[in-house]
């Protein structure tokens, strides 16, 4: 049997696009326990997480972050949280 792919978008996709519209979460960078393991940058799908190691403070870019937590969930040390996107 022969099976087709579908289109994979390669990771940083949606920098082609403004994609935040399709945000019900957003993460909150705390700034009270980060390490500057640099995880949330490492692990985001669309590369819209930055900081810097030495201050430990990092954001997004909520033009294009689509919510999806991965930040969030992979801080070892749980500075980051999800809040929802009041529309």
């Amino acid at each position: 049997m022969d099976f087709k792919v579908g289109i994979i978008a390669m990771p940083g996709a949606a920098l082609s696009n403004k994609t935040g519209s399709f945000a019900n979460e957003v993460p909150v960078f705390m700034h009270k326990t980060c390490t500057g393991c640099n995880l949330c940058i490492y692990f985001c799908p669309e590369g819209v997480v930055y900081g810097d190691k030495k201050t430990k403070i990092y954001d997004f870019d909520s033009d294009y972050c689509k919510g999806c937590g991965i930040c969030a969930e992979e801080c070892p040390v749980d500075d980051i949280k999800m809040v929802l996107v009041e529309k």
